[in-house]
């Protein structure tokens, strides 16, 4: 049940009577006629943008286009009113039966309230590629791998919940120098393994003792048989097992975390099956690859760069600010060439929805990358690119310090191990991705309302209390499931008691709206504000006893408030399951 898209196709069916009988002109363009809750909830229940929208090519003022639809509206049954606001907004306000029967819906769908079919409307749910985390292959995940990581999970359920055909992906980036680096970092801890004093690990080489690990268990299945050979008769297999085993570490630290991909893609795999060539020569063909010289790039003097022929894709005719290159000096492909054969992959796969969640270090590869997907799919293919920025670690406000060398470097699985996996799901989600965050270490744990985590989680417990209360004081009231649905809900006649019935029915507009922008922090932010109703509505059952939960001479409205109280456990529970975070029955 969402209110708020089923009064927009009532409001989409007025409009095509209007013009059905001459009043509005045909043909009208309503893809952005939005339902929305009010900026001020003092205005009602729902405003409407119709006029503002459409009166322009309606060859109307937008006022006056307001009042031939608000009369409209006005006639459609659980409308109560539609005023015209400011210079042509709809506000409307709806009959109490309206949001008392959305309580019952919410009773009688259950954590399945505000699932939607956006994604699939008439048939299976269009096919959606959320590709995240994507870590370099050389070493533990870190904590600036956990924002993205969290991120990129959630928006993947997020989707799933609003009718999508989700594909969760990480792109193994196996190609590069960086693991030839790891392999021999591995062999020097391989020789160690056997006994070999290999003094200081050697500048420009990974010297984590991660490694060891990977150097014992290589010495144990192959013994001495790399020691002498020559690097280019080991490099392949050490870097091959230090990769395995690498990723074998990342999928333990995802795991611990709550994170699980449906697909894992080598790159190497994608060059040696020659993947990039034939991307390339989709390109060519198109005639979109050519032979030129670069421009410095900016900041550059024209003295400290050497122009040269390269072999440059179009990306500028794409939105990209110039052409980019795709070949490396010394022959070899750069890592766009492979990134852009990895989106044609993903594209042949089937999809032509893609959703790439990287670092605030790759800001500056979002539109070269935008221009080559959109370039070798023809533009059938849409990239979204989410760009997380940093987190700062900070205990007690004060920020902890991180260094590799000092060992104190934090990786994923020690802040998973401090503050527990559903703590740092929530928090990563409380600012937008393309807002800086702090995690304290100390605030996440705190039982307080500026704890989020916390506030929400314990409204959740909460309900559990006041059902446990319930069964306390009144032994003899049915309070099963069945009995909470068939409540008198026209018992429930305080103002903020139907205020709280209005929030948890804003919940699939929320769901909507946040998988359309690809934006699961609203929902954290949406499961705030109903837990801060919710702790208020109890606030002032403590301050006037009529307003209490349970009321032991009232069994009737006691069973409609404790319908209430489940209505708000199911919404609060549905969201946190999106989230990936156990809803607690009780905190200790």
């Amino acid at each position: 049940m969402n209110l708020f898209r089923d009064m927009r196709g009532r409001i989409l069916e007025l409009l095509q009577g209007l013009a059905a009988d001459g009043t509005l002109p045909a043909g009208l363009e309503t893809v952005r006629v939005a339902v929305e809750p009010p900026r001020d909830a003092s205005h009602g229940d729902m405003a409407v943008n119709a006029a503002m929208i459409l009166a322009k090519d309606a060859g109307m003022k937008p006022r006056d286009l307001a009042a031939l639809l608000a009369d409209r509206i006005r006639t459609l049954p659980g409308v109560a009113t539609a005023e015209i606001a400011g210079p042509g907004f709809i506000n409307l306000r709806l009959d109490r039966a309206v949001w008392l029967d959305c309580l019952s819906a919410i009773l009688a769908e259950g954590e399945g309230f505000g699932r939607s079919d956006m994604g699939g409307r008439g048939g299976r749910g269009a096919r959606v590629n959320v590709e995240y985390v994507s870590a370099n292959p050389t070493g533990p995940l870190h904590i600036g791998h956990a924002r993205g990581t969290v991120f990129g999970d959630v928006l993947a359920s997020l989707l799933a919940a609003a009718g999508y055909d989700v594909c969760r992906e990480y792109y193994i980036n196996d190609a590069g120098a960086q693991v030839d680096i790891l392999a021999r970092s591995a062999f020097l801890r391989y020789r160690e393994a056997l006994g070999d004093d290999i003094g200081a690990i050697p500048e420009g080489l990974y010297p984590g003792d991660y490694l060891k690990a990977v150097g014992s268990a290589i010495a144990a299945e192959d013994g001495a048989r790399w020691r002498d050979a020559g690097e280019a008769e080991w490099l392949p297999a050490i870097r091959s097992k230090a990769v395995a085993a690498m990723m074998d570490l990342v999928r333990a630290d995802l795991a611990a975390l709550g994170v699980r991909h449906d697909v894992f893609t080598s790159e190497r795999a994608l060059v040696d099956a020659g993947k990039v060539g034939e991307a390339l020569a989709e390109l060519e063909s198109r005639g979109l690859i050519y032979t030129g010289i670069l421009e410095p790039p900016k900041g550059k003097a024209p003295d400290d760069w050497e122009p040269r022929p390269q072999t440059l894709f179009r990306a500028s005719q794409f939105g990209d600010d110039v052409d980019r290159p795709l070949k490396k000096s010394d022959g070899s492909w750069t890592y766009f060439a492979s990134d852009i054969a990895y989106h044609w992959d993903k594209y042949k796969r089937g999809f032509a929805i893609q959703i790439d969640v990287w670092g605030a270090d790759h800001g500056g590869y979002v539109k070269r990358m935008q221009a080559a997907t959109k370039a070798i799919t023809g533009g059938k293919a849409a990239l979204d690119v989410k760009i997380c920025q940093i987190v700062r670690i900070m205990d007690q406000g004060e920020p902890v310090k991180m260094s590799k060398r000092a060992g104190t470097f934090v990786t994923l699985r020690d802040l998973v191990d401090e503050v527990g996996k559903d703590v740092v799901r929530f928090i990563m989600l409380t600012r937008k991705n393309d807002a800086g965050l702090d995690f304290d270490l100390t605030a996440v744990t705190e039982q307080s309302r500026d704890n989020p985590v916390f506030y929400v989680q314990y409204a959740h417990a909460r309900c559990h209390s006041v059902m446990r209360m319930a069964r306390t004081a009144m032994p003899g009231l049915d309070i099963s499931p069945e009995s909470l649905r068939a409540a008198n809900f026209a018992r429930l006649t305080d103002e903020s008691e139907l205020g709280l019935i209005r929030a948890m029915g804003n919940w699939p507009r929320t769901v909507e709206s946040a998988a359309e922008a690809h934006e699961p922090h609203r929902l954290a932010f949406y499961m705030y504000d109903l837990a801060s109703e919710f702790h208020a509505l109890w606030t002032k059952g403590k301050e006037d006893a009529t307003l209490r939960f349970i009321i032991e001479d009232d069994p009737e409205l006691t069973t409609a408030r404790l319908a209430l109280v489940r209505g708000v456990q199911t919404v609060i529970a549905a969201g946190l399951g999106i989230f990936g975070v156990h809803p607690v029955e009780e905190l200790r």
